[in-house]
């Protein structure tokens, strides 16, 4: 095993002394081409080209010698010594810091950034990354190749955004530049590069916060909000307790992307998006599709509204990780099925209607359940009943898929 593995954080500034102590000692150095070329790299010491972390770690735990890990900005912020750290490799790590890449980047832009959100995308999470920026307006997105802001424009179509661009920091070839998402794709953009993704309303920040990212206390308690925030009159799929049931099924987080098919008025639309999801709005009613904007923006949440009908329209949308089936029954639960979303929902107003989707989702490989809601509303004036509805409430799961 090493008997020392320094990890030094570069950051395009002169290393401090506590770096080329380290390094000049080393005789292994790993890390990128550019950091094995700078000049306090000692000639007769081990060179590993950073690829694989988990592959370098392994060399460096069966290296009898002191080893040095360099890397790009903060190696402790979504860096290498989380792997290097494992149990498996029994490294002890010392951390020399650096300014991270996040912060180079939203200083290079001259903005906060105590409240916008930081993913990671590769191509495996790239879609997550993308649904995080459909949500929220402030992402820091840490690309990697094939998931760069050429792919996160493309996955970005139908929703506009402004990209920050930050090529290579801290090197001579530096270089912040300023697209529209839609234009992102035009371009090739060199590695590695920070995007800082900005959407919607940024408030100005008179007054300090107490959390990063975003405030998951922000706006009204509760999952849902009363009839009363959405005009009052709301149909019998978007009243309380079965929005409720719905959100509680479904579990929209963040980094889903939520279909809402029929949203209505846009309460369910609405609650989904206050839980941090990323969400599709669909109705064929261009009123609706107005009071679902209106609704949107008066709780200050981001969703894309699409003003069509079901099944046809849902074709060229991306990919939904959940779904809710506001309107359209069987027909468009069977379509919605055919995309896999790992969960479905929908309400059916008979017996019938709700074994007919039942078996529709069961075909289609989900397990199933139903329940009887019938809820009966007090005025709690006199304790007399004001309003009661009656819904069969049904859910699917794909077993075996993960969130």
């Amino acid at each position: 095993m090493a008997d020392r593995v320094t990890v030094i954080g570069w950051d395009g500034s002169p290393l401090t002394d506590a770096a080329r102590s380290a390094l000049g000692a080393a005789t292994l150095v790993a890390g990128a081409a550019h950091h094995l070329a700078l000049p306090e790299v000692p000639a007769a010491a081990e060179r590993i080209r950073l690829g694989s972390v988990s592959l370098a770690a392994r060399r460096i735990a069966a290296h009898r010698g002191t080893a040095v890990v360099l890397a790009d900005g903060d190696p402790g912020f979504f860096g290498v010594v989380r792997t290097l750290r494992a149990p498996e490799f029994g490294l002890e790590v010392e951390v020399v810091p650096a300014v991270s890449s996040v912060a180079a980047a939203f200083a290079r832009a001259g903005m906060p950034w105590d409240d916008a959100e930081v993913v990671v995308a590769h191509p495996r999470t790239l879609r997550r990354a993308v649904n995080v920026c459909r949500a929220h307006t402030k992402v820091a997105v840490l690309t990697s190749p094939g998931a760069g802001p050429a792919e996160l424009g493309l996955l970005m179509e139908g929703v506009h955004r402004s990209f920050v661009i930050c090529e290579e920091l801290g090197t001579e070839r530096e270089q912040v530049t300023v697209v529209t998402s839609d234009k992102a794709a035009d371009h090739t953009w060199r590695d590695p590069n920070v995007v800082i993704v900005i959407g919607g309303p940024v408030a100005a920040g008179d007054t300090a916060g107490w959390i990063a990212g975003r405030d998951p206390s922000a706006g009204p308690r509760g999952w849902t909000l009363p009839a009363g925030e959405y005009g009052g009159d709301l149909g019998e799929g978007e009243r309380e307790p079965v929005r409720i049931g719905q959100l509680a099924r479904l579990g929209p987080g963040l980094g889903d992307l939520v279909w809402d098919i029929g949203c209505g008025s846009g309460a369910f639309a609405t609650d989904a998006a206050r839980a941090g999801a990323a969400v599709i709005a669909v109705d064929r009613d261009r009123d609706a599709c107005a009071r679902t904007d209106a609704a949107a923006r008066r709780h200050g949440v981001q969703m894309q509204i699409v003003h069509g009908t079901a099944p046809h329209v849902l074709e060229n949308l991306p990919e939904p990780d959940v779904v809710r089936v506001g309107g359209g029954g069987a027909a468009v639960v069977s379509a919605v099925t055919d995309r896999r979303p790992q969960r479905i929902v929908t309400h059916a107003a008979t017996r019938d209607d709700a074994e007919l989707i039942g078996r529709n989702l069961a075909e289609h490989g989900y397990r199933v359940e139903c329940a009887l809601l019938q809820s009966v509303e007090l005025d709690t004036r006199a304790w007399t009943e004001k309003e009661r509805s009656v819904a069969f409430l049904l859910s699917g799961v794909l077993p075996a898929r993960g969130r």
